[in-house]
């Protein structure tokens, strides 16, 4: 399938709802994301189905983070909303007949392993924490009057 945004909105969610120190609604992830409450709320189930957020009903309800922010890896987000490989393969097999179509899909593969390897453990060294850190300095050095 390949990469999508759901990486993105499901880490953007889960950096607002450990920079917060409450819960939070779709509606309010959905106004920082510019985008659809319905989306966020897909999201944000998978996320509680990977036993990373969990949900409150009724008033006052919302969404809040179910680990602590530390123990939340960017690659955590990635698995729980993305299905399948990183990088897309071929979609049915190349000729046998042609030399390199007989070789391709198994070279290509390798090295898309390989890929996808090293970006799962540069996604697994940055947490939560670290991206609400950095939100924090940067919205410092924003406010700093130029």
């Amino acid at each position: 399938m390949g990469l999508s945004s759901r990486s993105a909105v499901a880490i953007h969610a889960l950096t607002m709802l450990a920079r917060w120190d409450h819960s939070l609604t779709s509606a309010e992830i959905a106004d920082s994301l510019a985008s659809n409450p319905v989306l966020v709320r897909r999201i944000l189930g998978s996320l509680r189905d990977a036993g990373l957020v969990w949900a409150t009903e009724g008033r006052g309800g919302g969404w809040s983070l179910a680990k602590a922010p530390r123990e939340i890896t960017l690659h955590d987000a990635y698995t729980a909303v993305e299905d399948g490989p990183i990088l897309s393969r071929h979609a049915h097999p190349p000729s046998d007949a042609c030399e390199v179509g007989r070789h391709m899909q198994n070279l290509l593969e390798t090295e898309f392993r390989d890929a996808e390897r090293a970006m799962e453990k540069r996604l697994g060294r940055t947490t939560i924490a670290h991206l609400v850190q950095q939100v924090l300095a940067a919205e410092r050095a924003h406010a700093v009057p130029k």
